[in-house]
């Protein structure tokens, strides 16, 4: 599966999270409380992180493929960051970067339980 990957810094999560939830149809697949949160579409790997100072941003471009091994970044012309990595490599960034993430569907059903 080969993804096209966009990361935006946003001024609130929750309004933001909110919006593109609707927007994209699914609740995030990942969420960090106040920081960060990622959807995965058939071919769209969506994040936001709460960066207000940066807010309506990319932060980074790339794509998830998972016939790529490791984690790799470089810098266009214009300065943005492009990224390429798995889907596993992600995760693993992911959590080194801004902690485990929760399932929003998952921690809603412990919740009702």
């Amino acid at each position: 599966m080969k993804r096209f990957h966009i990361a935006l810094a946003v001024a609130d999560l929750d309004a933001s999270i909110a919006d593109y939830s609707k927007r994209l149809g699914q609740p995030p697949q990942a969420l960090v409380y106040g920081i960060y949160a990622m959807w995965r579409t058939d071919s769209l790997n969506f994040s936001i992180r709460q960066q207000p100072e940066k807010a309506g941003q990319i932060c980074q471009l790339g794509f998830e493929d998972d016939a790529v091994q490791g984690f790799t970044s470089s810098t266009d012309v214009n300065g943005i960051a492009w990224e390429r990595f798995s889907t596993l490599e992600q995760d693993l960034q992911i959590i080194a970067t801004f902690g485990v993430p929760v399932h929003p569907a998952v921690e809603r059903d412990l919740i009702r339980n």
